[in-house]
């Protein structure tokens, strides 16, 4: 291969469908900003596009976050500049070098790397999201965390635990549990059987406030059935498939309970969204709160390899890839 590659699929399927490429990359336009990756992000999501369950135009490069250093920018790029090191969000981030709107990049402060960068923004951001754009968590509140290890998970619990939130956390094994409490998690419910019960004995017939669901078909209903009345149901992700359709009613007779199914980037759609999103994220890794939580790295060539560990259910933390 040459020394510029990228992730690239032609058609939707199984790992097999991604393939290397060489490439040429393109100079920035106006507004952009030319990176030369130092680390790119793998996360859930990129198994739906792979997969077509989240549709997208053919051929596709992979990848929705990256970090690097500036090579080169564009007519009226102001807010970065050749040799700062960037962390960003985008398409196309599977590759050794990424050209995107600048506005969609943020400068690593010090004392965090390319890597950490590339491993947390887009997780991190999506826990920002979750704690405080949607239903703000706060002190007084009971909330139930599903996949609580895993690259969003391994960022919202300990998160989420910082503010004085009790955490219930939904795992799949007692070494998963082992590390869900040591994230912060108070009390972890080991396997999926009788979720909604075990939460009612554990919270004295209550429930939860906010479930944060990123499991979807198998979990959907038992995190319904874990809220209180006007409980709150955040639904972000689709590990075990997508949850199947529910009737309006079904929220009345749980109790008034609200269900929304939020996508980042209808939170993150202007720079300065994005900026105050990083700057939250960065000042509560910097303040020790969590950290990037680099589980499984691979070589960026072996991103198959990366999307067969993290479907299949065993990773935790975040899995980066390598140039």
């Amino acid at each position: 291969m040459g020394e510029a590659y990228r992730i690239i699929m032609h058609e939707t399927g199984t790992t097999d469908v991604l393939k290397v490429e060489d490439f040429t990359p393109r100079a920035p336009g106006p507004g952009e900003a030319l990176v030369k990756q130092a680390a790119s992000g793998v996360n859930f999501i990129d198994t739906y596009f792979r997969t077509g369950l989240y549709p997208v135009k053919l051929p596709f490069v992979q990848g929705s976050e990256g970090a690097g250093t500036v090579e080169a920018v564009g007519e009226g790029v102001t807010n970065v500049k050749p040799g700062d090191r960037v962390a960003y969000l985008g398409a196309g981030t599977y590759a050794t070098h990424s050209t995107g709107p600048a506005g969609t990049m943020v400068k690593l402060p010090d004392g965090i790397s390319e890597e950490e960068g590339a491993a947390v923004l887009l997780k991190g951001l999506t826990a920002w999201m979750l704690l405080f754009e949607i239903r703000p968590v706060t002190d007084h509140d009971t909330v139930l965390i599903w996949a609580p290890v895993g690259g969003v998970g391994s960022v919202l619990t300990p998160w989420a635990a910082s503010l004085g939130a009790r955490v219930i956390a939904v795992t799949s094994t007692p070494e998963k549990a082992a590390k869900a409490k040591s994230l912060g998690a108070s009390d972890v419910i080991v396997g999926y059987d009788d979720v909604a019960k075990q939460v009612r004995e554990l919270t004295g017939g209550k429930g939860v406030d906010v479930a944060l669901d990123s499991v979807g078909k198998r979990s959907f209903e038992a995190s319904l059935s874990s809220l209180k009345k006007r409980g709150w149901m955040i639904s972000y992700g689709n590990a075990s498939g997508a949850a199947d359709p529910m009737p309006p009613g079904r929220l009345a007779a749980g109790g008034s309970l609200i269900l929304t199914r939020p996508t980042l980037f209808n939170f993150m759609d202007t720079p300065e969204s994005l900026a105050r999103g990083a700057r939250h994220l960065f000042a509560a890794m910097k303040s020790g709160t969590f950290g990037a939580d680099i589980g499984h790295r691979y070589a960026l060539k072996d991103a198959a390899a990366a999307h067969t560990a993290l479907e299949s259910g065993k990773t935790s933390g975040a899995i980066v890839l390598t140039p």
